[in-house]
């Protein structure tokens, strides 16, 4: 078994980089591990294909420095918070046994990661369930029950709980975006494919706002937002900024 400290689970490939790679990279600094699962291969953009957004995933995850990222293959735009597909994050869960999992936003302009999310926040709670049963392996696995779930905060705003500062890692967050130059604007990619919303030169400047935005609310250069639908407690007042 490979133990995480943090398992992300998006729905799309790139979703990760822009929603929290700052906040994944800052804490693989700290001497934490961390993985990412994606649900889908996004095998539905209008950009690209399956392979080679799998190829861009695999480049992101070695920028990233990723103990392990695998793909759960659900059925993009299809999928459903189901038992079908609850069943496959459940064991994606309790093979990597996080103490946090991240996720998709509450609800945001693509529908799927308001629905990645709803999915994600049923699994974990779960896949704490002894008589629910899922194998890897061949070998019946351990229930498990993440300690917390977060949620980044994508396209439309969301006011976040926690902010962290990854001021220090946004460099190399934006390494990670570009990574997937299938989507994002990218000259030397092939310009005969139509271009869309996330392709245009001011996507990367939104991101970039959101994160200047964020940071300023916490008197940093970066921040990344995360929301939580569990109260979050801390040890020591000091420790808040």
């Amino acid at each position: 078994m490979l133990k995480l400290d943090i398992l992300v689970l998006p729905v799309h490939p790139d979703d990760a980089e822009l929603g929290c790679a700052g906040t994944i990279l800052k804490h693989i600094a700290l001497g934490h591990k961390v993985g990412i699962a994606d649900l889908t291969q996004g095998e539905l953009g209008t950009r690209g294909t399956a392979e080679i957004r799998a190829q861009e995933a695999a480049k992101a995850a070695e920028i990233l420095g990723l103990t392990v990222r695998e793909n759960l293959c659900l059925p993009d735009g299809f999928f459903e918070n189901t038992k079908e597909y609850q069943l496959k994050v459940i064991a994606a869960i309790r093979k990597y046994q996080p103490e946090i999992v991240i996720t998709n936003a509450y609800h945001d302009r693509h529908p799927d990661h308001g629905r990645a999310n709803e999915l994600v926040e049923a699994a974990c709670f779960l896949s704490g369930l002894r008589r629910i049963e899922t194998v890897e392996d061949g070998q019946q696995q351990e229930p498990w029950r993440p300690t917390q779930v977060l949620h980044f905060i994508q396209d439309r705003y969301i006011k976040p709980d926690i902010i962290v500062d990854v001021t220090d890692y946004w460099d190399k967050k934006i390494e990670s975006v570009y990574a997937y130059g299938s989507q994002f604007h990218n000259p030397d990619y092939n310009e005969d494919e139509p271009q869309t919303y996330i392709s245009s030169p001011d996507f990367i400047d939104q991101v970039k706002g959101r994160g200047r935005e964020f940071g300023k609310s916490i008197n940093v250069k970066y921040g990344e937002g995360f929301t939580s639908r569990k109260i979050l407690g801390v040890d020591d007042l000091f420790s808040l900024r």
